[in-house]
């Protein structure tokens, strides 16, 4: 038996230390795999309030359009529309409903997504973001709250939050550069189908009233380089973009358009009126060229001389009992520059002076000029059929008789214009950043004129509205865009 090592043999013996760093090593190793679970259901929480966050924000953004109700269909689609389901956070459970967030509507964004956000606004028609902010949530921490206790240092911070920022943005494309202004925020094209309207060309200096129209402001609109205004600027800008046919692609942002005087003379009444197959003044030799089309239903009453027909001309023009226009409502102009819908008593004039007093469509009386005009092109053979629309006794035919070629869409004679509340804007000539109401279409009855008080004067009928949920209808093109900003 070997004797026992002395002291000074023990201390000099290093056989069996790497234990002791082992064991404190593994220690270690262990208390941060603890850590990493509570850190773990941390991250989690945050990444699901997160995700939640976001599609509460986007889903609420997807209402501010501007109008008075959106903030109220904002706050209901973001409690009806939207849930999620949270893991560790306060113990899992459904998010679901406004007790997990809370929403604040702002005018604008700071240019730096480092400042603060300070555009708060309770105004629905100023609203254009939104930031969803999820009510705080704690995770229960089991191994970091003992290593806290046995360490004396503060653990993790085990209160989660999360907040997202999102905006709603529409875009109208390929519409007539026009506005006109609407009787009120309540008014709706979808609830006065077939009710005609006199748009006025708006001044300077005094507020537009219902039925004023202007223009919106194409100079800083982006236009197809490949399309018949490309190129183009200034009044020959103006003159194809309110006359062509065709993608000429300028987009108009819904929540604000700039606006100009409404009397372009010499741009409007002839621009817009080579849809009646009529080429005067600034549109004399655009007659031959296929981008500027008429319809192909042209019925106005007049008969033309030279191809310069000028309904504000007598001497381009010869009047006709033979042939009259489509009429506005019958109890126009006593009832203000909007109807009411009911154009029988000019229906039957119609179709007297026309047609001999019968009815060539066979549709209701309840129809509207704009199916009416269409039926016209239908039963004598379609959009690009020669055939006369009219009886052979009529001094016009109903087709076009200068343009070599009526274009192939029915609609050439339906313009999109964007409705605008003039009254609530105090809109008074040019403005900027107005929000447009809605966008609407509008079939075009006769050609436009300048009236007894030298305004320019365009008749139509409300066919209803342009849209604007991402499809496109008469050409236009309607983009719905919803964003994360934050």
């Amino acid at each position: 038996m070997k004797p026992l090592r002395s002291i000074n043999d023990l201390k000099r013996d290093t056989r069996g230390t790497i234990l002791v760093f082992w064991a404190m090593s593994l220690a270690v190793f262990l208390g941060i795999i603890a850590l990493s679970f509570d850190l773990g259901r941390i991250g989690v929480t945050h990444t699901e309030l997160q995700s939640f966050s976001d599609s509460v924000a986007l889903a609420a953004a997807g209402e501010l359009d501007g109008r008075a109700d959106s903030i109220t269909r904002a706050t209901a689609a973001a409690a009806n529309l939207i849930s999620d389901f949270q893991t560790f956070g306060s113990g899992g459970r459904l998010l679901s409903g406004d007790s997990d967030y809370t929403l604040t509507f702002f005018e604008e964004l700071p240019a730096s997504d480092l400042s603060a956000m300070t555009a708060v606004t309770t105004d629905p028609e100023k609203a254009a973001y939104v930031r969803a902010t999820t009510t705080m949530q704690t995770v229960d921490l089991s191994f970091a709250a003992a290593f806290s206790a046995l360490s004396g240092n503060d653990g993790p911070d085990n209160d989660v939050r999360a907040s997202a920022v999102a905006g709603f943005t529409m875009y109208a494309c390929d519409i007539t550069p026009m506005m006109f202004c609407v009787p009120g925020p309540e008014w709706s094209a979808d609830e006065h189908v077939g009710h005609s309207v006199l748009l006025r060309a708006g001044g300077n200096g005094a507020a537009w009233g219902p039925g004023d129209f202007g223009f919106l402001d194409p100079e800083n609109v982006k236009v197809d380089p490949n399309g018949p205004c490309g190129g183009l600027n200034n009044q020959q800008l103006d003159r194809c973009l309110l006359s062509a046919v065709g993608s000429i692609t300028q987009c108009f942002v819904q929540r604000g358009v700039d606006m100009e005087p409404g009397q372009k003379t010499g741009i409007e009444d002839a621009a817009l009126n080579v849809r009646f197959d009529m080429y005067s003044a600034t549109m004399n030799h655009n007659k031959n060229d296929i981008n500027y089309a008429p319809a192909p239903n042209v019925i106005d009453g007049i008969v033309t001389k030279s191809c310069k027909a000028d309904p504000n001309v007598v001497s381009n023009q010869d009047d006709t009992p033979l042939s009259v226009p489509l009429p506005p409502d019958d109890c126009m102009p006593g009832c203000g520059r909007f109807g009411n819908g009911d154009w029988s008593v000019g229906r039957a004039e119609y179709e007297t002076v026309n047609y001999a007093g019968a009815d060539p469509t066979g549709l209701s009386a309840n129809a509207t000029r704009y199916e009416y005009y269409l039926k016209e092109i239908e039963i004598n053979g379609g959009a690009l059929s020669t055939n006369a629309i009219l009886p052979n006794a009529n001094a016009e035919t109903g087709r076009p008789q200068c343009a070599p070629q009526a274009t192939s869409d029915p609609d050439r004679r339906v313009i999109i214009a964007a409705g605008i509340d003039c009254a609530a804007n105090q809109i008074q000539g040019a403005a900027e950043n107005v929000p447009v109401q809605e966008f609407v279409k509008i079939f075009l009855i006769q050609p436009g004129k300048v009236s007894g008080t030298k305004k320019f004067d365009i008749y139509g009928e409300i066919v209803g509205s342009a849209g604007g949920t991402g499809g496109g209808v008469a050409g236009a093109t309607f983009h719905d865009v919803v964003q994360l900003y934050r």
